[in-house]
């Protein structure tokens, strides 16, 4: 009786096991490579801050077709365009992110090898080509361009950089033995910069800034010169986007998100972008912060198409470049549709090129700033941002800070003709002080700009620190204005 129990007991338990549902298919496993440029600033929006803040893993679809796939992120990190482009034709990169020459170089090789890649948004931009530049020795004799032919001048090839020099050379007439240019990545070229072993080096963001940020170099060419937009841009490649068009869609709420993020709190965003690259937060900020260098904006403008194909001219003149259909490999649909999820006008953006700007109250002059492009910056080491209204007031504030024995980290004014953020203190102005409840300040990055006002306004040419000596106390400045 038991042994029969037993074996009804054993057929029923075989017989549930047999009515068990389906085991659950195995998820497919699909590798997402994303090349970066951790380093290059007005990218990090599109690289750095969406692997830290895991925004990517917050949009990505988990519904319908890909319910049963599950997405590894493989986040590589390069100096500069063109390795993303050879990981992205060896199909190790699915995702990349480079400046406008090595964009449109991405895409011809693309579509030379059928390895085609597509533009689909934008990261940052400059519409006046301002975050590529020019630097020197701080103690070089050299203040413009032209005063460095037949010197050795480095540069990353095939950079956004390398292609404002070769761009700045057809605009003038040079032909390419105008200087010998070299190639050096940006670690190579700011070693070799610092210890006299070249004459000058090109590079693009945010080297520009930050090497003279760091104290031992002078920015003599700044791309806002040739008045081409430099931008730097998000390319997918083609067959990835067709088979996972949902997927570059999430990528790019995550790039948007990513630069509302960074507009919430600039101060913030800085300084954990600062722990992530090792760039100094003060650099971050003039580029990403409000009224920065770059605009975060993923809007693909006409404009930007123009500078693409003014790039192509410069490029296939040269012969380094040969056919490129732009209209196939722009590709707004991914973009169009991450607004329309959003709730935003995709089209409304696109006109538009305004940035956030510098607001508040001036506490030095006592009174707002109503002129963003006028305002100023001083960002005290105990950590608080002063804005202020005008160049004198900064000036002024300066003063009374460190009068007070309140260290300034570093100040921000605007360049009077690039229209640029830059650093006070290593700027040239222009100075007229013969109204003392009125002086006239007004900053320039080169100083053969500065020269030219300060003859203008009958004033003197002047250093940071010689400007600062000739400034009046707040007082005095906010009388006029502060009635």
């Amino acid at each position: 009786m038991r042994v029969a129990c037993w074996r009804r007991a054993v057929f029923t338990a075989v017989l549930g096991i047999g009515m068990l549902p389906a085991t659950v298919a195995a998820k497919e496993m699909v590798t997402i490579g994303i090349g970066t440029q951790n380093t290059t600033t007005n990218t990090v929006t599109g690289g750095i801050v969406i692997k830290e803040l895991k925004l990517l893993e917050k949009h990505l679809p988990k519904t319908g077709k890909y319910q049963n796939i599950e997405f590894k992120l493989d986040w590589q990190n390069f100096t500069s365009g063109p390795p993303i482009t050879n990981g992205m034709m060896a199909n190790k990169l699915q995702i990349g992110m480079m400046g406008d020459y090595p964009l449109l170089v991405n895409g011809a090789i693309g579509q030379a090898n059928r390895n085609e890649t597509q533009l689909v948004a934008i990261i940052a931009y400059n519409a006046f080509g301002a975050g590529n530049g020019v630097v020197v020795h701080k103690d070089s004799p050299y203040y413009e361009l032209a005063d460095l032919k037949g010197k050795t001048v480095s540069v990353p090839f095939g950079s956004a950089a390398h292609g404002m020099l070769l761009q700045a050379m057809q605009e003038r007439g040079w032909p390419e033995s105008f200087w010998n240019l070299v190639s050096q990545s940006p670690e190579v070229g700011t070693t070799n910069l610092q210890e006299k072993k070249i004459d000058a080096h090109a590079d693009f963001v945010p080297f520009a800034e930050l090497l003279p940020y760091r104290g031992f170099a002078r920015k003599i060419f700044d791309g806002a010169q040739t008045k081409i937009p430099t931008f730097h841009g998000v390319v997918v490649r083609k067959d990835f986007a067709d088979k996972y068009p949902e997927v570059v869609v999430a990528y790019i709420k995550a790039l948007m998100e990513a630069n509302e993020w960074v507009r919430k709190n600039p101060k913030q965003a800085a300084q954990k972008i600062e722990e992530w690259t090792k760039i100094e937060k003060e650099v971050v900020y003039i580029f990403l912060g409000p009224g920065g260098i770059h605009t975060l904006d993923p809007t693909i403008k006409p404009r930007w198409l123009d500078a693409i194909k003014t790039a192509y001219g410069v490029l296939h003149k040269l012969g380094r470049v040969k056919a490129f259909n732009l209209e196939t490999w722009v590709n707004e649909t991914y973009v169009r549709q991450a607004f329309k999820e959003r709730g935003l006008d995709y089209d409304a953006q696109r006109q538009t090129f305004a940035n956030y700007e510098v607001e508040g109250w001036d506490p030095i002059c006592k009174r707002p700033v109503t002129r963003p492009k006028e305002a100023g910056e001083i960002w005290l080491a105990s950590g608080e941002i002063v804005p202020v209204s005008s160049p004198a007031c900064l000036l002024a504030g300066v003063r009374q800070h460190e009068a007070e024995g309140r260290k300034v980290a570093v100040a921000y004014l605007y360049d009077k003709a690039l229209g640029i953020k830059v650093f006070a203190d290593k700027a040239f102005y222009a100075v007229d002080t013969s109204d003392p409840k009125n002086p006239q300040v007004v900053p320039f990055l080169l100083k053969r700009d500065a020269e030219a006002h300060a003859t203008r306004i009958n004033g003197k040419l002047a250093t940071y620190s010689e400007a600062l000596g000739m400034m009046t106390s707040p007082v005095a400045l906010a009388t006029p204005a502060g009635k």
